[in-house]
């Protein structure tokens, strides 16, 4: 079975050590433990990307420990339904992001050529 050193997890996502122990604080992360040394496995190693990858998207730690919930127990219909609410919520917000951040990229583009523009109607040397 593949493991990897927290040191290893650090350096591959370009995080801190610090911030891995944080989420194993929080319970989001448990790697096993020989003496003082963690040792991570694949499952860690995954949860951490969607850790990260949760919180670039604008998830809060809770939220994403109420998923990772949600996906380790027995999942009834009130459970699928309330990550599917989660989701669903989530997935409206993104795409709210999505049309602003369309938006913006547009007027920044318009900027970006009437500068452009202004700069090549100038004299050389002014």
């Amino acid at each position: 079975m593949e493991t990897f050193k927290i040191s290893e997890l650090a350096r591959e996502f370009d995080i801190t050590t610090r911030s891995i122990r944080f989420y194993e604080d929080v319970g989001l992360l448990q790697p096993q433990r020989q003496g003082s040394t963690r040792i991570y496995h694949r499952r860690d190693k995954i949860r951490l990307k969607l850790i990260l990858r949760g919180k670039r998207l604008g998830f809060s730690l809770a939220e994403i420990r109420e998923l990772f919930d949600l996906y380790d127990t027995n999942q009834s219909s009130s459970q699928l339904n309330k990550m599917l609410i989660i989701i669903d919520t989530k997935q409206a917000a993104l795409q709210r992001q999505l049309e602003d951040i369309n938006v913006v990229m547009t007027e920044l583009q318009i900027a970006k050529d009437r500068c452009n523009q202004a700069l090549k109607s100038q004299s050389p040397g002014e």
